[in-house]
C-alpha cells in the first residue's frame, strides 16, 4: 500500500522509539484511573497491553490517542504529539462501543481509513476504492464489500474495522480487544495480520485479557494496572512475579498464566 505522501520517511530499527509516555496520570471526576504512568516502546514490536478488568487499559490507549484528557504527563509518537502524527497512528476500537446499525456497507467502513490522506475537500476516487477492496482481501472479506455492516458476524465485523486500519497505511496502531468475542478461525486471521504489520516494521499496540496466549501472540508486553508494573520484552517482563503484582493474588488467572510461562519456557 503507498504510504502518504507528506509523510517522512521512518527508519525501521528498534532503535528508534515509536512511542513514549511521561507522567501519564488520568482522572474521571477527580478519581485517578491511570496513574504516574511511565513507559518507552521501540517501533516494530507487537506490544501486548495486559491487565485486570477496570486497569486502565482501554483509557491507556484513548489517552494516547487524546480521546480522554491527561491531568497530567505527556504523549510522545516517534517524539512528536498525537497531534502532530495523527497521519501515522491507525485505531481499531472495541466493537462494542461502536454502532452497528449505522446503515453502511463494509466497503464504506474501509474506505474511512483513506479519508486522513485525502483531506476535507477530496471524496475517495477509483484509486482509494482499490485500495480498501484490497484490505478487505487481507482479511478474507473481499466478498463482503457490498454487504451493510449490521448484516456481518461479531468476527466479520472486527476484521472490517481491521481493514479500515489497514487502508490507513500507519506507522502505528492501536487496538482495543481485537479478540474478544471471535471464533477462532477470526483470531487466527488477525493474529496472522499482526505479525504480517510487524514484520512490514509496524509498531502494534493491542489490549488483551488471555493470560496464556500472551507470550505466543506478543514479543512484548505492558503489565497494567492503574500504575505501570511493568514493561519490556516478553521473555523478560511476562514473568509470575510481575504477574503477582499486576493482579494481586487472583489466585485462579495466576494459576493458568504460570502454568503457560513453564510450558513456554526453554529447557
Amino acid at each position: 500500500m503507498p504510504m502518504q505522501a507528506s509523510q517522512p520517511e521512518l527508519r525501521t530499527t528498534s532503535a528508534v522509539t515509536a512511542l513514549e509516555v511521561h507522567d501519564m496520570t488520568v482522572a474521571y471526576r477527580r478519581k485517578p484511573v491511570l496513574w504516574d504512568i511511565d513507559l518507552t516502546v521501540p517501533e516494530g514490536k507487537l506490544v501486548g497491553i495486559v491487565g485486570p478488568n477496570g486497569a486502565g487499559k482501554s483509557t491507556f490507549i484513548k489517552a494516547v490517542l487524546g480521546l480522554v484528557p491527561l491531568a497530567s504527563g505527556k504523549v510522545e509518537i516517534y517524539g512528536k504529539p498525537y497531534d502532530q502524527q495523527r497521519g501515522v497512528v491507525g485505531y481499531v476500537p472495541q466493537r462494542e462501543s461502536v454502532d452497528w446499525d449505522f446503515p453502511v456497507t463494509a466497503l464504506d467502513v474501509v474506505l474511512m481509513g483513506t479519508y486522513g490522506r485525502l483531506g476535507w475537500f477530496r471524496r475517495p476516487g477509483a484509486k482509494e476504492r482499490d485500495l480498501a477492496r484490497q484490505c478487505l482481501a487481507q482479511v478474507e472479506l473481499a466478498d463482503f464489500a457490498d454487504r451493510q455492516i449490521r448484516q456481518l458476524s461479531g468476527g466479520q465485523q472486527q476484521r472490517v474495522f481491521l481493514a479500515r486500519a489497514l487502508a490507513q497505511d500507519a506507522k502505528v496502531y492501536f487496538m482495543d480487544e481485537p479478540f474478544a468475542g471471535v471464533d477462532a478461525a477470526t483470531e487466527a486471521a488477525i493474529l496472522g495480520l499482526l505479525q504480517n504489520l510487524r514484520s512490514a516494521g509496524k509498531t502494534v499496540f493491542v489490549v488483551h485479557h488471555d493470560l496464556q496466549t500472551t507470550q505466543e501472540y506478543f514479543d512484548w508486553v505492558i503489565l497494567l494496572n492503574m500504575r505501570l508494573l511493568a514493561c519490556g520484552p516478553v521473555d523478560t517482563t511476562f514473568t509470575t512475579e510481575n504477574l503477582q503484582k499486576t493482579y494481586g493474588g487472583r489466585l485462579t488467572i495466576l494459576d493458568q498464566a504460570a502454568e503457560a510461562v513453564r510450558q513456554r519456557a526453554p529447557e
